[in-house]
């Protein structure tokens, strides 16, 4: 599913029309993207947390030339589903599997 998708279906059920839908999703985004750039974490009940991880230095090998590289640390995004949506998405998922 592409964002013009979510858009599409978000327009449909709310009666919004495309563009003012696709505003709304591009300030979620761009929500999440701020906050996560000053490293604050996002929780949505029901779905899941955004947060930042901080990964130490190490030293990594090239897999081509076999050559030892040092990675500095860096910060990385984290997406954490929520347990409600797991069980949702596998229950659901076992329903349709069996009908099949």
């Amino acid at each position: 599913m592409t964002k013009a998708d979510i858009v599409d279906v978000i327009a449909a059920a709310t009666g919004l029309t495309k563009v003012e839908t696709e505003a709304v999703v591009d300030g979620f985004i761009s929500t999440v993207i701020d906050a996560m750039k000053a490293g604050k974490n996002i929780e949505i009940r029901g779905f899941g947390s955004f947060k930042v991880k901080k990964r130490k230095g190490r030293m990594a090998r090239n897999p081509r030339t076999g050559e030892q590289v040092k990675v500095e640390e860096h910060f990385v995004p984290i997406f954490k589903v929520s347990k409600d949506l797991k069980h949702v998405v596998d229950e659901n998922l076992k329903k349709t599997a069996g009908q099949s």
